[in-house]
């Protein structure tokens, strides 16, 4: 017989732990928080004790149509863990360098710093890629002449 390879599925599961992004017309959306106690099959105890005031979150219920779940979980967790357990293992597993790190904070950041542009800073930005694609398509050519 041959070997069986047998993987865990990738799926981002609602657990005690598991940092979300609050979404949606929420009063608090675009920050961060963690489960801290799942309610039913559509809400989830959540708190944020982020030290950045823009990703903090105060204690409440969530619905889970609310929350977007990222890939970082907050390990050993336990449930119902009260607002000085959570701060600590929060720091320990340092969630907000990691969320910086990630790819959709990034995007997010950028999408933000973009909507604040003034007419004429978007004109200096469409000017730079303007340069930007000449410089290129010169050196491409330059390649291509060449070989």
């Amino acid at each position: 017989m041959g070997e069986a390879l047998i993987e865990g599925s990738n799926w981002r599961l609602v657990e005690v732990g598991r940092i979300v992004v609050i979404d949606g017309d929420h009063p608090h959306a675009g920050r961060l928080a963690a489960i801290v106690e799942i309610i039913d099959h559509k809400r989830v105890l959540v708190e944020g004790p982020s030290s950045d005031p823009e990703l903090a979150t105060p204690r409440q219920s969530l619905r889970l149509s609310q929350a977007l779940l990222s890939p970082l979980v907050i390990e050993g967790l336990l449930r119902g863990s009260r607002h000085a357990q959570l701060k600590k293992q929060w720091e320990k597993s340092e969630i907000d360098a990691k969320w910086k790190e990630t790819n959709w904070a990034k995007k997010r950041d950028q999408i933000a710093r973009r909507s604040a542009l003034t007419d004429f800073e978007r004109f200096k930005v469409m000017r730079l890629k303007k340069q930007q694609r000449f410089e290129e398509r010169k050196a491409l050519a330059k390649i291509k002449a060449s070989a």
